[in-house]
């Protein structure tokens, strides 16, 4: 990136004023790193979509600990979402080494947080306004929460550099579990948000095989919000039993980024409203932030429910694209291990069968009786340990199969394709993690 580009990218408008907590957060140089999650292309002025990366391995995967995102402010007009994670952001700073919960959380979770994925809707959405939708979509007007590929039916719309960057994002770390912050309604929605009559629409329900995982998920939220547990909605017409629904059951969406996480990204992500009014007075913001603050946190504790482990050769070499899931809980896109040969699956406590494949060899089963280990911020280990490995297999592509629950994507982007690029402002203080 050239010294132009980089004061670009950092110059993202901010009620609050980016330059005031970014300068803050220059101060704690042992625990965070920025990353600029693609460029976004010419069309949009070049904008770069930016994350702050925290934890004790803030500028690279570490094996064992989890990757963890919030994203927010995908439809610009909905700032709330941006506001809390800029909160969120000096609430994890700070307390880090003063707090001991947050600093057990930071020391065994990497968590990504990227307050804006639509800096041009945002900076359009000039004036508060409850229904404000001028902001909505991005510098091409386009609905980027309806633009990323679909596991039910073929997308027309051509892949915005937004939605590249965020898809090549998701692709190149090993995300566990996320949330997507929305705006206009106050609620806990999670997965599937489009179906077909094998996941159970027909019902109004459309149904993943993780769906108890992601109830747990939406309520883990919805309870730990000072009122989304209510359930009344924004008005007497809508209401939400236990502060959560099923993102089908709620109205179909195609093309949107939650069930592109489950389906393609191997990432658990819910969508969460968080206010009826999308773009209230700044001088809400401090409310809003304190209606969140503990169900942000209790959320990202649950990136350590379920099993986590390498799958290895006899040598402990690791054996990525080794395909490890548990018995009964098929996906159309088979979750596979890292270049590590790392899996973590989230699942609730109870008994389960862990199947790990290899190309050539058998299946490696073996049942585990999961805790709830998400007080001690680790997920239950469990490795599997294969013959020798041919480079063959170990560089053998994944692939999502074509089956009848899903339609298979075939589609082609007019957009420019972003490349990926990081700069680190902050390092490791080695001294305060030894």
């Amino acid at each position: 990136m050239t010294p132009d580009t980089k004061e670009g990218c950092l110059n993202l408008p901010s009620s609050g004023g980016n330059e005031s907590w970014e300068a803050g957060l220059r101060g704690h140089k042992d625990k965070e790193s920025w990353e600029c999650s693609g460029r976004t292309s010419l069309v949009i002025h070049c904008r770069d979509l930016w994350v702050l990366a925290l934890g004790r391995f803030p500028t690279h995967h570490k094996i064992g600990i989890p990757e963890f995102k919030y994203v927010a402010n995908m439809h610009g007009d909905e700032t709330v979402g941006r506001e809390i994670l800029l909160h969120l952001i000096d609430f994890l700073v700070t307390s880090y080494g003063r707090d001991p919960v947050i600093t057990r959380l930071l020391n065994n979770t990497r968590v990504h947080i990227m307050p804006t994925m639509n800096p041009d809707g945002f900076e359009a959405t000039k004036v508060p306004d409850c229904y404000y939708t001028r902001g909505r979509y991005n510098k091409n007007g386009e609905d980027l929460n309806r633009n990323f590929p679909d596991a039910f039916e073929n997308n027309s719309a051509s892949i915005q550099p937004e939605t590249r960057a965020v898809m090549d994002w998701i692709k190149n770390e090993t995300f566990v579990l996320s949330a997507n912050l929305h705006g206009g309604a106050l609620v806990a929605s999670y997965t599937f948000d489009n179906g077909n009559p094998v996941t159970g629409s027909l019902n109004g329900y459309s149904k993943s095989p993780d769906d108890d995982v992601f109830i747990h998920l939406a309520k883990t939220y919805s309870s730990n919000h000072a009122s989304m547990y209510k359930g009344t909605g924004c008005d007497n017409r809508q209401t939400f039993p236990g502060g959560i629904t099923n993102g089908y059951s709620w109205y179909q969406l195609e093309g949107g980024m939650q069930d592109y996480n489950y389906v393609w990204g191997q990432c658990f992500e819910i969508t969460l409203e968080l206010s009826c009014c999308k773009y209230p007075p700044a001088n809400q913001l401090e409310e809003f932030w304190k209606d969140n603050k503990v169900a942000l946190i209790e959320y990202i504790k649950q990136v350590h429910l379920g099993v986590k482990g390498q799958v290895t050769d006899k040598n402990g070499n690791p054996i990525p694209n080794a395909i490890v899931e548990a018995k009964g809980r098929p996906h159309v896109c088979p979750y596979r291990t890292n270049e590590q040969g790392e899996y973590f699956l989230l699942l609730l406590p109870g008994t389960y069968v862990i199947n790990a494949t290899v190309p050539g060899f058998k299946s490696m089963l073996k049942t585990v009786e999961i805790p709830d280990n998400t007080a001690n911020f680790s997920a239950l280990k469990q490795d599997f340990s294969f013959p020798e490995v041919s480079d063959k297999i170990r560089s053998r592509v994944a692939s999502c199969p074509k089956i009848p629950l899903y339609q298979e994507l075939t589609r082609a982007s007019a957009a420019v394709k972003p490349t990926v690029h990081i700069l680190v402002l902050m390092t490791v203080m080695l001294v305060i993690f030894k």
